[in-house]
């Protein structure tokens, strides 16, 4: 077809899938030309011989003509901001008997791209409607393809393509559930200058660094700040100290949960969170912890925050602040795949046109605490936001402070698309220790109250530990959006 370009793997040499990403910001100041590598958010095919079934979960993707079978593909790409110059489809076949076929398939735009993963099927499906994009033709089993899809795709916003077959001898695809060999659309652009290498730094004795100079935020003023802390209040610890630092610091406040000691009561709320942290009440946009639900219902948290908390018994809720979509979620109802917080949150993220993601909540998926472990049950809520690309988790539970290097959901290094976490539960209960020190895991500290300060830039954000007086711990650094 003119104007088109399909590669096959043998072009690619013995290239891996992540041969191809170039990291967009590293350690080093990038070249003009940048590389971001997508995943899907949704992959899935429609079998015409049992109509009615979904096979979103399906570790394959088939394209078949007898019987039929046509694969549906969806990408959201976010965090783009310079020029598209290319925009590629890789995708893999499964590396069994009968992946191997004479047409790889027609590849093409949908026009919907609302369909979802778990609910299509052959009888539902969305029309498969929109121009070529591409086409493959012979592949083999256990093999990259490429199809040029740079007239579809050409900055961010969700995009959905669809692969049919006109051959009675279809090819089987991996899926996203396949892990490394998952579809990728690989985008290049041109990104004008060199960006700047991160700064990071840590020291448990050195006075701590002032905050980088800001930039203009799209509305003018300086850029938005949001500085908080989880597990905060209690009869008497380091609460007063880190409402004091508040006192000093404008910007949106941020909780990460066990606001309110020992059961998130009216009466906790009323004696000791109102005195301290509640004096920035105004400005405090909230999330619940264990100790919340240890009252019914988390009743004193919901009747004291109102609907800044949203809704009562959810607890979930996002706002923007300058560039930045902020997520407010709750690990203590079901974060499972397909809950309604998960499906929420989906949505959510899918409706955003901010390019930077932060998301906060209780419970960490990754911690080295020695008196609470990883929460592997908050997983479903990191994929998703890895999914759409999000930039940063803060979670507390464990009362301390721990920052992570950038991840992806199952905790290996990733600094293409990885989120960084960051344990912020030393608002002001007492102190927990650490345990088994945790892979990337890059700074800790377990003996002072403080509170963790975001400065939200147009593209990327400085973190800053801030410690209570008379402590010098600290912990800072700058680093780019996706």
């Amino acid at each position: 077809m003119p104007g088109r370009r399909v590669v096959a793997a043998a072009t690619l040499g013995a290239m891996t899938a992540g041969a191809l990403a170039v990291t967009a910001f590293s350690g080093a100041a990038t070249a003009a030309v940048g590389t971001t590598t997508f995943t899907p958010v949704a992959d899935t095919y429609a079998y015409s011989s049992n109509p009615s079934t979904n096979y979103g979960t399906s570790g394959q993707l088939g394209v078949d003509n007898s019987p039929a079978k046509r694969t549906f593909l969806k990408f959201t790409v976010a965090g783009l901001t310079a020029p598209v110059t290319g925009a590629k489809l890789r995708i893999h076949t499964d590396d069994v008997s009968g992946a191997e076929s004479g047409s790889g398939g027609t590849f093409r735009s949908l026009s919907s791209t609302t369909w979802s993963e778990t609910g299509l099927t052959w009888n539902n499906q969305p029309a498969v409607d929109g121009p070529v994009l591409g086409s493959i033709g012979s592949v083999s089993r256990n093999a990259w393809y490429e199809v040029d899809v740079t007239s579809y795709v050409q900055g961010n916003g969700t995009f959905a393509i669809g692969v049919t077959s006109a051959s009675s001898d279809g090819a089987d695809y991996d899926s996203r559930e396949s892990g490394s060999t998952a579809p990728q659309l690989v985008i290049t652009t041109d990104t004008g200058t060199p960006s700047p290498s991160p700064t990071v730094t840590s020291s448990p004795t050195a006075t701590p660094t002032a905050t980088p100079t800001p930039t203009t935020s799209p509305t003018g003023g300086a850029d938005p700040v949001l500085v908080g802390a989880g597990d905060i209040a209690n009869s008497g610890n380091g609460d007063e100290a880190t409402a004091k630092l508040l006192d000093g610091i404008p910007g949106t406040v941020f909780n990460a949960g066990d606001n309110a000691y020992p059961d998130g009561s009216a009466s906790d709320y009323t004696n000791y969170y109102a005195p301290t942290w509640g004096r920035h009440k105004a400005r405090t946009k909230p999330a619940p912890g264990n100790h919340e639900y240890n009252t019914s219902g988390a009743t004193g948290y919901y009747n004291y925050f109102g609907a800044a908390a949203g809704t009562a018994g959810q607890g979930y809720y996002s706002y923007d602040l300058g560039n930045w979509h902020v997520v407010a979620l709750n690990s203590n109802i079901s974060t499972s795949t397909g809950s309604a917080q998960e499906q929420w949150l989906r949505a959510d993220l899918a409706a955003s046109n901010k390019p930077c993601t932060l998301a906060y909540w209780h419970h960490p998926r990754f911690t080295s605490g020695s008196n609470h472990g990883p929460s592997t049950s908050v997983g479903p809520l990191v994929q998703a936001l890895y999914d759409y690309n999000a930039d940063v988790i803060v979670t507390g539970h464990n009362h301390q402070y721990e920052r992570f290097a950038p991840m992806n959901p199952g905790g290996a290094l990733d600094t293409t698309r990885g989120i960084r976490h960051f344990v912020a539960g030393m608002g002001g209960a007492s102190h927990y220790s650490f345990g088994t020190i945790q892979a990337n895991s890059e700074a800790r500290n377990s003996d002072t109250y403080g509170v963790l300060k975001f400065t939200l830039h147009n593209n990327g954000y400085t973190w800053q530990f801030v410690p209570e007086a008379g402590k010098t711990y600290n912990d800072s650094g700058t680093t780019a959006c996706h």
